[in-house]
């Protein structure tokens, strides 16, 4: 296990938005469903490894496909091999095996798909997804939603999904139905919830990946409590729900101004405000550290989905916020967080990406000496980011 040890400095520079991890997934399976074109470019995470092995496997016929920790890829893939009649058996690592499939469990043998799983993973599937009206739980997880589009378009006949609650992280589903539309595969949004034509045909094509805003808002936060960055290779126009950290900053006071592909942030005077996380779960954790180094008392809401992800990341915040002295609750849905300033600690990473980037950029802020271990869980996603984090200032040793 590897312990980063980072002294406090502040960040000044130019950073480059790595490829979106959600709109890789996305394209590389619908370049599997089309039968080729190129996906580029893609990071050197575990994340896309995961996706790349999975749809690598079902080509060359194997009947074992991990996962890794990626719940993106067994949440898509798993109704997508389903789709295919695909006889499989889906592993994984970390948490992943403990994560919620509970939809899957009670949607995919009403539809001809045979599910031998104690809950989890492994679980091994056979038989074949027919088409019919799905009826989904929209405040469980978007990635549902996304792997039943993928599949039932392939299936022969027209599929519904209705969903019985309102859809949360909308945004991520919004994503789905562009990507698949570039590859020339249509759905249509309803006011119960979707509508898909099946026996689609996914088009051959070379695909470029944007930026990722999720990414990008470790630096952005960064440059609002330590220096001036600027993140470049930004879609303004994306579907990326994160991409709503611009507004939240300057919600919080920060210095922003956009140019272009560009997003640049500068120190500023924080002051609290109250963030509903409801469409952007992953920005919980560098929402929290910017809240810990504004002015007044910030409430986070409707984010209780962190709790199934690669940690309970409402905890891990919590527990890490507190150790570098903030005044920090957890809440049943998300977090309250008073500013504080923050002091040298020792940090527990919970084997989790985004606990080690977003105190990573905590400890710019701190008054002294902060440890991280566990810090190569950021190569899950972001394999480089000290790499940049380095690059503008920062001083980050990974031990």
């Amino acid at each position: 296990m590897s312990t980063v040890r980072i002294i406090p400095s502040s960040l000044c520079g130019c950073v480059c938005a790595p490829p979106s991890k959600s709109a890789a997934h996305r394209a590389l399976i619908c370049s599997f469903l089309a039968g080729g074109g190129s996906v580029e470019p893609i990071a050197d995470s575990d994340d896309m490894r995961a996706t790349q092995g999975v749809t690598a496997a079902l080509e060359n016929g194997g009947t074992t496909l991990n996962c890794l920790e990626s719940g993106s890829t067994l949440r898509f893939m798993l109704p997508v091999a389903a789709a295919l009649g695909r006889e499989v058996t889906f592993v994984g690592e970390g948490r992943l095996p403990q994560r919620p499939l509970g939809e899957y469990l009670n949607l995919l043998p009403k539809f001809g798909v045979n599910v031998e799983s104690d809950g989890g993973l492994p679980l091994s599937i056979s038989g074949r997804l027919r088409n019919g009206s799905y009826e989904v739980s929209g405040d469980v997880s978007s990635q549902y939603i996304t792997g039943l589009l993928l599949a039932l378009s392939c299936v022969e006949g027209d599929s519904a999904i209705i969903l019985k609650t309102p859809l949360q992280s909308k945004p991520y589903v919004d994503m789905t139905v562009k990507v698949m539309a570039d590859y020339g595969v249509n759905v249509r949004e309803t006011e119960f919830g979707y509508l898909i034509h099946g026996g689609q045909t996914f088009g051959k094509l070379d695909y470029t990946v944007e930026g990722d805003w999720s990414q990008a808002a470790f630096f952005l936060v960064a440059g609002a409590i330590s220096g001036e960055v600027t993140v470049s290779g930004l879609d303004m126009q994306s579907t990326q729900g994160d991409k709503a950290i611009v507004q939240i900053l300057k919600d919080f006071g920060a210095d922003v101004s956009v140019d272009g592909d560009s997003v640049t942030v500068k120190k500023s005077c924080l002051k609290a405000c109250n963030v509903n996380a409801e469409n952007i779960p992953d920005l919980v954790p560098i929402i929290a550290v910017l809240a810990a180094n504004a002015e007044g008392t910030t409430v986070i809401s409707g984010a209780e989905r962190l709790r199934y992800k690669e940690s309970d990341r409402l905890e891990s915040v919590v527990t890490n916020l507190r150790a570098l002295g903030a005044d920090a609750e957890e809440l049943e849905d998300g977090i309250k967080i008073t500013g504080s300033k923050l002091h040298a600690a020792e940090l527990n990473s919970f084997n989790d990406h985004r606990i080690v980037m977003a105190f990573s950029v905590a400890a710019l802020a701190a008054d002294g000496e902060v440890k991280i271990d566990g810090c190569e869980s950021i190569n899950k996603s972001y394999p480089s980011f000290f790499e940049d984090y380095n690059m503008i200032g920062g001083k980050a040793d990974v031990l």
